[in-house]
C-alpha cells in the first residue's frame, strides 16, 4: 500500500480525527471524519460558511491528529481548495450521509487537499513511521 492510501486508511478506520488550525494567534481544533483519496490526492470537507473554512483560507497550514489502536497519526500540511464539481462529487459519495446537509453544486460545499504533507504513525511500541506526499 502506497503512504498517501496507508494515511486514508486510517482517518478511514479511526473515524474521526481532529482538525487543527489558527485563528490569528490562538489555535483552534475541532472533530472531522472526511478522508477521500481523489485523483491522487488526500482531500478533506467542509462548509465554506463555517469558521475553520475562514481559518484555512486566511492560513492554509494545518495539522490533523488521529488515534486507533494504540497508534496515533500525526498529519502537518497545507490544503488547497479544490472547487471542481467532481471533487465534490466524490467525497458526497463516498460520504452519503453529508448530502442531508451539502451538495456538489452548491455554493457551501468545500473540498480541500493535502499538500507538501508530513504523516507520522507513531505508538509507544514502534519507531515513528514518516510518510511525505
Amino acid at each position: 500500500m502506497e503512504g498517501i492510501e496507508k494515511v486514508c486508511q486510517f482517518l478511514d478506520e479511526a473515524q474521526t480525527y481532529y482538525l487543527a488550525t489558527v485563528e490569528g494567534d490562538q489555535p483552534r481544533v475541532r472533530p472531522f471524519g472526511t478522508a477521500l483519496l481523489f485523483e491522487g490526492k488526500l482531500y478533506i470537507q467542509t462548509g465554506k460558511i463555517k469558521p475553520v473554512s475562514k481559518q484555512i483560507a486566511a492560513n492554509p497550514k494545518v495539522e490533523i491528529c488521529a488515534f486507533k489502536g494504540g497508534t496515533w497519526l500525526r498529519l502537518a500540511g497545507e490544503l488547497v481548495n479544490d472547487d471542481r464539481y467532481e471533487a465534490k462529487a466524490a467525497m458526497l459519495d463516498k460520504m452519503p450521509s453529508l448530502k442531508a446537509m451539502y451538495s456538489a453544486d452548491d455554493d457551501n460545499t468545500q473540498v480541500l487537499y493535502f499538500k507538501n504533507a508530513t504523516a507520522t504513525f507513531s505508538s509507544f511500541t514502534a519507531a515513528p513511521e514518516v510518510i511525505t506526499f
